[in-house]
């Protein structure tokens, strides 16, 4: 059963992932380039920030959806407030990256990938 079950997932997987890098703007495609299942943290409270990490959703970058008002916005580049700009781009944070990283330039997928960089949670 194991070979039938095992042939039948990368038939299945095939289609997916060519699908999957035909939509490279997705948000989550940067951080997860493969198509395949990835280990939940053990603590949920980690796991579901992550998450919210990985797709962009975030109190912060989203809060004002609920209030019908503008997205926030970067006072120094003076553009949107999002997940990527915070944690790769904006100037004001690249002190705060150096020290928690250690390293610069570095990637999402490096940060919220299938094993998230230790420190992305002290950030």
């Amino acid at each position: 059963m194991k070979p039938i079950l095992k042939k039948s997932t990368k038939y299945l997987q095939i289609p997916w992932q060519e699908q999957w890098d035909s939509e490279t703007n997705n948000k989550l495609h940067a951080v997860k380039p493969l198509v395949q299942l990835w280990p939940s943290l053990t603590n949920w409270k980690a796991d579901n920030l992550i998450t919210c990490l990985r797709i962009g959703h975030t109190r912060f970058t989203h809060l004002h959806l609920f209030f019908g008002e503008q997205p926030p916005m970067c006072s120094r580049c003076n553009c949107h407030m999002l997940v990527h700009h915070i944690l790769l781009e904006c100037p004001n944070f690249n002190t705060k990256r150096l020290q928690f990283y250690k390293t610069s330039p570095i990637s999402l997928t490096k940060l919220l990938g299938e094993t998230p960089h230790v420190q992305i949670f002290a950030f």
